[in-house]
């Protein structure tokens, strides 16, 4: 019978290290490839074709939300990650992720049955992305708060005067990214980013990024402090 193949994506090498042993372990897994970026696992996955791609989060120069929906069109990509923020993991499930496993949350017979469940479409989920999962469903629950949010943040982006670029900017911040995944996400520099983000929190008459997701989600107004 032939052993399901599978590539390893993370920046670290020891972590590499410790899922390949982990995995060869089982008689009808085997490791073909490991990658230290996004854009090797691209490449890799390209020339040995996996049957799965263990892919982390945060890497340098191509991360894995960014190689995420290259790579899904590829192979069935399951998450294995330290990150466990509600905004990266729902942006790696609407990207395509087939699971999304957190370290320290699962034990080495958990993680072969997830590599092997993947393939098949059965996805896999720790607690910390259990309950964001659980949490999308609850806000699912009342539709009328996403429609009524939308409205507002489309009267603020008209309010505050900010163009379609900054738009994208500032919705990509309000999503959680980094400068680093901004720039990857828009292909542009992260000096670009940062020029951005000064003339979008000058718009928004911010200081921070906090305040400004806040203005331009529409829970916040500028010049509006205090609980009046």
């Amino acid at each position: 019978m032939a052993r399901l193949s599978v590539l390893i994506a993370d920046d670290n090498p020891v972590i590499r290290a410790g899922l390949a042993a982990i995995l060869c372990e089982a008689e009808d897994i085997e490791v073909i490839a490991q990658a230290a970026d996004g854009r090797e696992a691209l490449s890799l996955t390209r020339r040995h074709a996996p049957d799965v791609i263990l892919l982390d989060v945060r890497m340098p120069g191509v991360d894995g939300i960014s190689a995420l929906p290259h790579l899904v069109q590829l192979a069935p990509v399951l998450m294995l990650t330290y990150s466990q923020e509600a905004e990266i993991v729902r942006e790696a499930l609407l990207l395509g992720a087939g699971g999304y496993l957190v370290h320290g949350e699962f034990t080495a017979d958990e993680l072969l049955r997830a590599v092997r469940d993947v393939p098949a479409g059965r996805p896999h989920f720790t607690p910390a992305a259990a309950s964001v999962l659980l949490a999308e469903l609850r806000a699912s629950s009342h539709p009328q708060r996403d429609v009524a949010q939308s409205s507002e943040r489309l009267h603020n982006s008209v309010v505050f005067g900010l163009s379609s670029r900054e738009e994208e900017i500032m919705d990509l911040i309000a999503s959680g990214m980094s400068n680093q995944q901004i720039a990857s996400t828009c292909f542009i520099t992260e000096k670009t980013v940062k020029n951005h983000i000064n003339r979008i929190f000058a718009k928004l008459q911010s200081a921070t990024r906090s305040e400004a997701i806040a203005r331009w989600l529409g829970t916040a107004r500028p010049g509006v402090t205090g609980h009046g």
